[in-house]
């Protein structure tokens, strides 16, 4: 695939809603913004998007499935990151973060991930906390209000939405599973992005 290649055309992720940014942005996402809308809003690059999916999914590939930890507090995201996890085979929480779940062995709920996946920097403070303490590396989907102090890799994407969130997540898990050689072309990956939806 070469770089400029899109997973999806430009209008399905437009008419997801993939690009549609908030209307604060942040310094650390300026590299990532389009262009601004009328109202407001900030637009975010989709070919930027489309490259973070692919540089991610070549990296969390390398992980066992175990290795990987996916994390997201936002109500939209449980059940993309469930859909995901039993994909790929990941770790997953969603919900509260318990402090401690990657330092304190001590703790039930301790993990010994890896690398660490989250859904919104903003939310999900507490596990990027802990995950740059223990030098876990960090991948996460920043919309243009978010920071990116601790991420590694930001995939820019409207990490709010419903089918963005489920466009995001399915698109990521297909690309882990052709960078494993579970599937050889993406025809081979069976669930859809209906499958990976919050429903209302």
């Amino acid at each position: 695939m070469t770089e400029e290649e899109l997973l999806l055309s430009e209008e399905e992720y437009q008419k997801s809603g993939v690009h549609i940014g908030t209307q604060v942005k942040s310094k650390d996402m300026q590299e990532y913004i389009f262009k601004i809308r009328n109202d407001g809003l900030y637009i975010l690059d989709i070919k930027k998007t489309n490259r973070m999916l692919v540089v991610a999914g070549k990296m969390l590939a390398r992980f066992k499935p175990t290795e990987i930890l996916v994390a997201a507090q936002r109500q939209y995201a449980f059940k993309p990151v469930a859909k995901f996890s039993e994909v790929v085979g990941s770790e997953s929480i969603v919900g509260r973060f318990i402090p401690g779940t990657l330092t304190n062995p001590q703790l039930e709920s301790y993990r010994e991930a890896k690398v660490i996946l989250v859904t919104d920097p903003l939310a999900d403070t507490q596990v990027m906390k802990e995950a740059k303490k223990v030098g876990i590396p960090i991948i996460a989907l920043c919309d243009a209000n978010n920071k990116t102090d601790f991420v590694d890799i930001v995939i820019p994407t409207n990490n709010k939405g419903r089918r963005s969130l489920a466009v995001i997540y399915w698109l990521l898990a297909r690309e882990i599973q052709k960078n494993r050689g579970t599937i050889s072309n993406y025809a081979d990956f069976t669930p859809t992005i209906d499958d990976f939806e919050a429903q209302l």
